[in-house]
């Protein structure tokens, strides 16, 4: 079983080599690795040069944002499952595509996998902020502006051909709004038992005030366009949920 792992970036020369060797390391074998750089201006596309063909596929030129590189990675792709990982994140352990390609092996029925997620510190990925546990994940949170880490998400690429690519109209929640049209839609997501990614913590759409509100109204619209009721105020309760979250752990 082939696994395509799609790496978007811009301006990231300060994580870039850590989010490679993360994937390069990788115990299992068949992986197609492809980077999608969005013309960065720094040293990005030099540290990627370095691993010439270890990585099956690098395209480096202006996009519309980090949704559009993710749709260009996907069309790139060839691999039974397609993930993300991002430009700033690595992969929990070496065996990480390993278990995961075991996971779904014996789950043949699936449309796709996820996992669970630590947030760890920018500088030092060593250390741990919190845990993003997906044991508990129901479908009727979503509403709630609850979801699966994307991050951790792999699917198969005819999901992808029946369901359509990341909507480029959202600005920082396209994540949010994909898994909740794949599950509205009746995809068949399993919950792989395992932590998969370490993502470094201040990302966009976690920094900031303004940041959080305009994510929570992109929640809210993703909500709707799926036919799922929700509104502000119910995104707004998912703080207590996470909270019950990490009490349950």
């Amino acid at each position: 079983m082939k696994i395509s792992i799609v790496t978007v970036c811009f301006n990231s020369e300060a994580t870039i080599r850590d989010t490679i060797e993360s994937v390069l390391s990788q115990s299992y074998p068949d992986i197609e690795y492809i980077i999608v750089d969005g013309a960065s201006s720094d040293g990005t596309m030099s540290i990627i040069k370095e691993y010439g063909d270890k990585i099956a596929k690098v395209v480096s030129e202006t996009d519309r944002g980090i949704y559009d590189a993710m749709n260009k990675g996907i069309c790139l792709a060839s691999g039974g499952f397609i993930g993300m990982l991002n430009s700033d994140d690595v992969f929990a352990s070496t065996d990480t595509i390993s278990d995961l390609v075991k996971f779904l092996s014996s789950s043949v029925n699936l449309d796709g996998a996820y996992g669970d997620l630590l947030y760890v510190q920018k500088k030092n990925i060593e250390t741990v902020i919190r845990s993003y546990s997906s044991k508990y994940f129901s479908p009727w949170q979503i509403r709630f502006g609850l979801i699966l880490p994307h991050p951790t998400l792999y699917v198969k690429p005819v999901l992808f051909k029946k369901m359509g690519l990341y909507k480029l109209n959202y600005r920082v929640a396209a994540d949010f709004e994909m898994i909740t049209r794949i599950i509205s839609n009746g995809g068949r997501l399993g919950r792989n038992p395992q932590t998969m990614v370490k993502m470094r913590a201040g990302g966009i759409s976690s920094t900031g005030f303004w940041w959080r509100i305009h994510q929570n109204l992109e929640i809210v619209r993703a909500c709707k366009e799926n036919g799922l009721y929700s509104n502000i105020f119910m995104v707004m309760l998912k703080i207590p949920f996470k909270l019950a979250s990490y009490l349950k752990r």
